[in-house]
């Protein structure tokens, strides 16, 4: 309240926003003006930003920002911005980020605008927090192990909050006293040869690394030479199987096969007992035979015998007769030869069968 016939603001604020009037008095009579309504035009002022819900943000959960400021006339446009991010990332008084991911944690702020100015909210930083994730394990050194040096194994997560607990595991069984981010094996022996890998757990979750493979060198075997081996074997076999038919289908042979192999054979052999007849009966041989001027004169039987299911040996039967006075009568025995049909013989033989009684 003050007096005089003027009202005088200075520096019109927000709060001189309202409804005036004034009293005039005369020392006899007081009288009241009508009242005038001072409305004070003003841009966005005590913006600020609030997050719901408002407790711990979890990774998939949803997230809303809201926007608030004081102006008048009122705001008539938010935008919403992320810190160190140029474009806007949305319009509106609420954002809202549904199955928030860990890309999302940053500092937001909004702006409120209306015709008299705009202004930005204060910043306001969203934390989502996740389980252990991107866990691996690096070797130092990272160079050929040489036996009895000292490898450290290093395990490495992206969790928020970050990972409070570290488990070593060796051919998928942990290690005793194998804790914390760094494991050391100060000598390396062949026996520690093997698959390695790290468990990174926090209170969001846990997640296991992928395996890597630790060895000496030398003592791997290539997959070149598995192979190789595999070929090896398999070719063994083969020939193994081979042979082992091969050995039951030459005994398993019929005798009928057997005895016509022999008869073949026989039937070849033939022709040697028809030459050998030829060969007896020769003129020269007959001759001899006939010849009555030699003292003692000896006749044979010969008999010629073959059996059917062995090979036909060569034998004869000699009988000597005593030598007789060449005055008494000369005896003549009959040389008979038993050999195949007349078809199957030399003509040589069919010859000498036509001689083969002396008389």
């Amino acid at each position: 309240m003050t007096t005089g016939p003027h009202l005088v603001f200075n520096q019109i604020k927000s709060s001189d926003t309202g409804e005036y009037y004034c009293e005039a008095w005369n020392g006899m009579k007081t009288g009241t003006s009508e009242s005038i309504n001072i409305n004070v035009k003003y841009k966005p002022k005590n913006t600020s930003v609030s997050v719901s819900p408002s407790g711990e943000i979890v990774e998939g959960s949803s997230v809303t920002l809201t926007c608030s400021s004081d102006a008048n006339p009122p705001v008539d446009r938010y935008t919403w911005y992320k810190k160190n991010v140029t474009s806007p990332k949305a319009s509106g008084q609420s954002y809202s980020i549904t199955n928030i991911i860990s890309e999302d944690s940053g500092e937001y702020y909004c702006e409120a605008e209306n015709k008299y100015g705009r202004l930005n909210s204060s910043s306001v930083s969203l934390d989502v927090q996740y389980g252990p994730k991107n866990t691996s394990v690096s070797v130092s050194p990272s160079g050929e192990i040489v036996e009895g040096s000292s490898v450290t194994l290093t395990c490495s997560s992206d969790a928020n909050p970050p990972v409070d607990k570290y488990t070593w595991y060796f051919q998928n069984e942990t290690f005793l006293n194998g804790f914390g981010q760094i494991y050391n094996i100060s000598k390396f022996k062949s026996k520690d040869n093997g698959h390695y890998h790290c468990e990174a757990w926090n209170g969001r979750g846990s997640r296991n690394s992928t395996a890597l493979m630790i060895i000496l060198p030398g003592k791997q075997t290539s997959v070149l030479t598995a192979a190789v081996g595999i070929i090896v074997v398999v070719l063994v076999l083969i020939l193994c199987l081979s042979g082992l038919m091969w050995f039951r289908k030459k005994s398993s042979k019929s005798p009928s096969d057997t005895r016509d192999t022999s008869e073949n054979v026989q039937g070849d052999s033939s022709p040697v007992y028809d030459n050998i007849s030829g060969m007896v009966m020769t003129p020269t041989a007959a001759q001899t035979a006939a010849t009555v001027d030699q003292d003692d004169v000896h006749y044979a039987s010969v008999h010629f015998s073959r059996s059917k299911n062995q090979e036909v040996p060569l034998y004869s039967t000699v009988q000597l007769h005593q030598p007789q006075n060449q005055e008494e009568d000369v005896q003549y025995d009959a040389v008979k030869f038993n050999r195949p049909s007349n078809a199957n013989r030399p003509r040589a033989a069919q010859a000498a069968e036509d001689s083969s009684e002396i008389s």
